[in-house]
């Protein structure tokens, strides 16, 4: 056997691990009983913790996590859509980009179908604008090199996609007609006004793994400092998600928040230094714009002054004067902060689907409201009093 087949056999029985019923159901008991002290530590009923991850929505969705889960644990989707939060003015940018320049925009899949003020990418590709969807920066770089024309890059994201950028840019390795438009956003800022809303009382929080391998682990460390709340860095499979909300129980039952890195087979304390370092080369931290939610202090980038020769903005002169973020009805910022679950929009799979998108939240794979509404039927998975999983498998019709 080749030591590439046994990497992967390892890799499989991890996962396997990861996905075990029988541990769930393991954890799940330890939960139970962890439960009790922690709300007799809060004195609450509800031990309410959100997660800050896409991801994390879609494993805790797809695998039936709350239905496992005793009902005194809420688990609360927070600002972890990147695409979700971009404010139709940017799109709007985007769109008139690729209508009245002669420029091809390139865009994720996930931020081609998210709406604008009126449209979207997908309609205006529809009308006529050259848009293309990419997998990542390198196949824009890529392209840029060799076609003869001009590309614009939809830089969206958090810190988990800044450092190719940044790279690419701080070693002056991007082709001349290439520009960026960049629609940034850092996590750890949202979280941050989430917490100062008292309309949103969190008892922990579970961080992303994905942004944490950049940011590192530390990142965290101001919850319980300053807020006196408990947190877990955590991976994305069903038993990484449970283990750390054992994890943030334990704290809470025991009167010492802290950080808990449960995914430390990828997260470090320190993070990726380098990434980082080239990040702040090339960009600074300024104030932005959340879609229907308001600016957020120091919470996305722009280009330095050494880089504005890449800034579209600058580049075309975009103007968008006036543009509308959300819809009448539409709870999607709500859902955004946690405020609202996907159930509580009156549109919510009737006016709002995946095949027609009214708000954000609707369309990318991260968007809480398109998780719920394709994997939110889980009637059929239940745990009895003692944490054993019982019935058949999950449903996969969506929620209603």
């Amino acid at each position: 056997m080749t030591s590439v087949e046994e990497r992967c056999r390892a890799l499989r029985r991890l996962v396997e691990r990861l996905r075990s019923p029988e541990l769930a159901g393991d954890i799940v008991r330890r939960i139970r009983e962890e439960v009790k002290a922690a709300k007799r530590a809060l004195g609450v009923e509800v031990v309410r913790i959100m997660h800050v991850c896409g991801t994390h929505e879609h494993t805790i969705t797809y695998y039936g996590l709350r239905s496992l889960l005793p009902e005194s644990i809420e688990l609360i989707a927070g600002p972890g859509c990147p695409v979700c939060i971009v404010p139709a003015r940017e799109v709007d940018e985007a769109v008139k980009l690729a209508l009245e320049e002669e420029v091809a925009v390139l865009t994720y899949g996930d931020m081609y179908r998210v709406p604008g003020s009126e449209v979207s990418l997908a309609q205006a590709r529809a009308r006529g604008a050259k848009v293309m969807v990419v997998y990542g920066f390198r196949e824009a770089v890529r392209l840029a090199a060799k076609l003869r024309r001009d590309f614009v890059f939809f830089a969206v994201g958090f810190e988990t996609t800044q450092p190719t950028v940044a790279a690419y840019l701080a070693r002056g390795g991007l082709p001349k007609n290439l520009k960026l438009l960049v629609s940034y956003r850092l996590t750890v800022p949202a979280v941050r006004y989430v917490l100062n809303q008292p309309d949103i009382p969190l008892n922990g929080v579970i961080a992303p793994g994905h942004v944490s391998t950049i940011t590192g682990a530390g990142a965290w460390s101001f919850l319980p400092r300053e807020y006196g709340i408990p947190a877990a860095v955590a991976g994305f499979e069903p038993i990484d998600v449970l283990i750390a909300v054992l994890g943030i129980l334990k704290m809470i039952s025991r009167g010492r928040p802290s950080i808990f890195n449960e995914y430390s087979r990828a997260v470090t304390w320190e993070g990726n230094v380098l990434a980082r370092k080239m990040v702040y080369e090339v960009f600074q931290v300024v104030d932005k714009d959340w879609r229907g939610i308001g600016v957020l202090p120091e919470s996305g980038l722009k280009l330095k002054d050494a880089y504005s020769s890449y800034d579209a903005r600058l580049e075309y002169n975009i103007k968008v004067s006036s543009w509308v973020d959300t819809r009448p009805g539409c709870r999607c910022p709500d859902v955004i902060l946690g405020r609202a679950k996907p159930t509580d929009c009156p549109m919510f799979m009737k006016a709002c689907t995946p095949e027609h998108p009214l708000g954000a939240c609707m369309v990318s794979s991260e968007g809480t409201c398109s998780i719920w509404a394709r994997y939110g039927g889980y009637s059929r998975l239940k745990v009895d009093e003692h944490g054993d999983l019982m019935g058949g498998a999950p449903s996969t019709r969506g929620a209603r």
